[in-house]
C-alpha cells in the first residue's frame, strides 16, 4: 500500500513538471511569435512604462487635434518637416500604411510637420505623394510638441503609441511603413501583453532579451 502511494505521488510530480513544461515551451513560443517583427526592425527604443505626451495642434483646414482623441487605437506618430529628405523619402511608404490603416478600426497615421503651415507644404506633398495625403498632418512650427514634449530634434521620427495611450516604440529615421512588419508590431502592439522586450539605442534589453538575441 506505501508502495502504492509514492508511485502515485510520483506519477503526479512527474505529471504535474511535464504540464509546467509544456505550459513554459507555449508561453515562451508566444512571446518569440509576438516578438519577430520588433526585433527585426530594431527600434530606438521600446517599453511599456511611458505614457504618449497628450498634444492639441491644428491639422491641414485648420481644425484642431487631439493625440488623446484616438484612445482605443494604435498610432503611429510621425514627426518630419519639408527639408528633410528621409523624411519626403519615407513618405509614399508612410502614405501607403496610411491607405492601410483607414480600411481597419484598430490602427491610425498620424503626422506632425514642423513647417510654417499647409501652404508650406503642400506643393512638397504633391511631388512626394502624387496626390493628397492618407492620414492627417498636423502643424507645431514652434516644436513646442515635438521637441519640447518629446524630444525629437532629428527627422524622421515615429513613435508607435498602443490603444492605451502607452508608447510602446520609437523608431528613428527613415522606414518601410509598407511592410508587413509594419502591420505585425502595429497589431502586436494592439494586444495585451505583446512583446516583452524592452529596447535601448536599439538594443534589446531586460529579461527577456534574450528573445531577440537567441539565433542572431
Amino acid at each position: 500500500m506505501k508502495s502504492a502511494t509514492i508511485a502515485q505521488i510520483f506519477f503526479i510530480l512527474v505529471a504535474a513538471v511535464a504540464v509546467y513544461s509544456f505550459v513554459h515551451a507555449a508561453q515562451n513560443d508566444q512571446r518569440t511569435t509576438s516578438c519577430e517583427a520588433m526585433c527585426a526592425l530594431r527600434p530606438a527604443y521600446a517599453g511599456q512604462n511611458r505614457l504618449a505626451p497628450d498634444f492639441e495642434l491644428p491639422d491641414m483646414n485648420g481644425k484642431p487635434v487631439r493625440l488623446s482623441s484616438f484612445r482605443g487605437k494604435t498610432v503611429f506618430l510621425n514627426f518630419w518637416t519639408k527639408t528633410c529628405q528621409p523624411c519626403l523619402e519615407e513618405m509614399p511608404a508612410l502614405a501607403e500604411l496610411g491607405r492601410i490603416a483607414r480600411t481597419r478600426d484598430d490602427f491610425v497615421v498620424l503626422t506632425v510637420s514642423t513647417d510654417a503651415g499647409p501652404d508650406d507644404v503642400r506643393d512638397t506633398l504633391k511631388v512626394a505623394l502624387s496626390g493628397d495625403p492618407p492620414f492627417p498632418i498636423l502643424f507645431d512650427p514652434e516644436s513646442k510638441v515635438v521637441l519640447d514634449q518629446y524630444g525629437t530634434q532629428l527627422f524622421p521620427e515615429t513613435w508607435i503609441i498602443d490603444p492605451n495611450g502607452i508608447i510602446r516604440a520609437r523608431f528613428d529615421g527613415a522606414r518601410d511603413w509598407s511592410s508587413s512588419l509594419a502591420i505585425d508590431v502595429g497589431e502586436m502592439v494592439s494586444r495585451w501583453g505583446g512583446c516583452p522586450v524592452e529596447f535601448y539605442k536599439s538594443r534589446p534589453r531586460g529579461d527577456f532579451a534574450s528573445i531577440c538575441t537567441d539565433g542572431s
